[in-house]
């Protein structure tokens, strides 16, 4: 694989382990496994059978939290510490052949990467969370598996082409990240009312 394919699979699942690691993992070690796909690196371990049962096994679990609003907020807290450091530890994974400092910048730039897309799925998911009824929820949280899954499949078929939706999708988040915190910090704090004078 060439060194631009290579980029679009580092990136490609750095981003997605921040969106939903465990369906990435899984399609990604199938594809491999089923030699629909070669993956660059030390991605290829994706395909040992132990590691497709546990992201498998944890998807499943991931699946049923984020039908549950509050399970889903606590599930998103708990995985800003595994998705970003996950999705850094695959994109230097992509260039484990390359030298030593282009895995470090591998390692830095997919984190970066996966935390972006991290961010705005848990900024997006406490906004649809805060809503009453679990529709929605529910609408967006099968949303994110069609893209996790997908996007992992079109990584391995067309990597330069999920190297540009990776670009397109940093820069929006960058752009609509803080004004979804601002907009749930106006929900969240209420004016404190005066008090009444004697």
């Amino acid at each position: 694989m060439n060194t631009l394919g290579t980029l679009g699979i580092a990136m490609g699942s750095a981003w997605l382990s921040g969106i939903n690691l465990y369906a990435a993992v899984l399609t990604l070690g199938i594809l491999q496994r089923l030699k629909l796909a070669r993956l660059p690196g030390d991605l290829g371990m994706l395909s040992e059978w132990w590691i497709i049962g546990l992201a498998g096994g944890l998807y499943a679990m991931e699946f049923i939290a984020d039908k549950i609003p509050a399970v889903d907020s606590a599930w998103d807290a708990v995985h800003t510490f595994i998705r970003v450091p996950a999705g850094a530890v695959l994109a230097a994974s992509a260039f484990a052949h390359f030298d030593p400092s282009v895995r470090v910048a591998a390692m830095l730039i997919g984190g970066g990467i996966a935390l972006s897309s991290h961010g705005m799925k848990a900024a997006t998911r406490v906004a649809v969370n805060t809503s009453p009824e679990p529709f929605s929820n529910i609408v967006v949280s099968l949303v994110e598996d069609v893209v996790a899954f997908g996007s992992a499949a079109l990584m391995v078929f067309h990597p330069v082409v999920i190297l540009i939706v990776v670009v397109i999708a940093v820069a929006i988040a960058i752009w609509i990240i803080p004004k979804i915190v601002r907009a749930l910090r106006r929900l969240f704090t209420r004016p404190t009312p005066a008090r009444l004078l004697p």
